[in-house]
């Protein structure tokens, strides 16, 4: 009987008050609905972080790349006694971290003087497993280098070969270790 009543008053309400009733119970679902998927996808704050390195990351990337743009073309070196251009200290450490690639000439340099590393590195088809570009905070230098691995044919040794690295190539658009001095 309490249905029929309740049934009966709800018919008897005027048309405004009914759909704004209806507007009311739509929102609430479609805000209950968001709560219980962000619950199960809740991946916000997440997401809202990676967002943040990333724009970190491509504002680095920027200063990386006006940097690069405004230094002269061709060999850049840390030490006094060339015709090359001088890199400041400052300038050192952001050339270091902006540079990622060590050319075939780079290695073949470091290469002769471990000749161990020359040896897999010829072997394995002038294959080199990584390479590294890193700045040492505690001796203010930059140290590069690389790993050869002998796996692939049947020489069970890995070597790596890190030196710092003397100097750059500019090439206008990236930066290349030019010069690595081996221990």
């Amino acid at each position: 009987m309490s249905k029929e009543n309740f049934s009966v008053k709800i018919k008897e309400l005027p048309e405004s008050i009914k759909q704004f009733g209806g507007l009311i119970g739509i929102m609430i679902l479609i805000i209950l609905s968001f709560f219980v998927l962000n619950n199960i996808f809740g991946e916000g704050d997440e997401l809202v972080a990676k967002m943040k390195i990333e724009e970190q990351r491509i504002a680095e990337a920027r200063k990386l790349d006006k940097l690069i743009s405004s230094l002269p073309s061709g060999i850049l070196v840390t030490f006094d006694g060339t015709d090359h251009y001088r890199l400041t200290d400052e300038v050192y450490e952001k050339v270091c971290n902006a540079t990622k690639l060590i050319p075939q000439r780079a290695i073949m340099g470091a290469n002769f003087l471990n000749y161990r590393a020359h040896e897999i590195y010829t072997m394995n088809g002038n294959q080199i497993s990584e390479t590294f570009v890193k700045w040492d905070k505690e001796k203010n230098k930059c140290f590069a280098g690389f790993v050869v691995s002998g796996k692939n044919v049947g020489v069970d040794e890995t070597i790596t070969v890190k030196g710092e690295a003397l100097s750059f190539l500019s090439t206008g658009i990236d930066t290349r270790v030019y010069f690595i001095k081996n221990f």
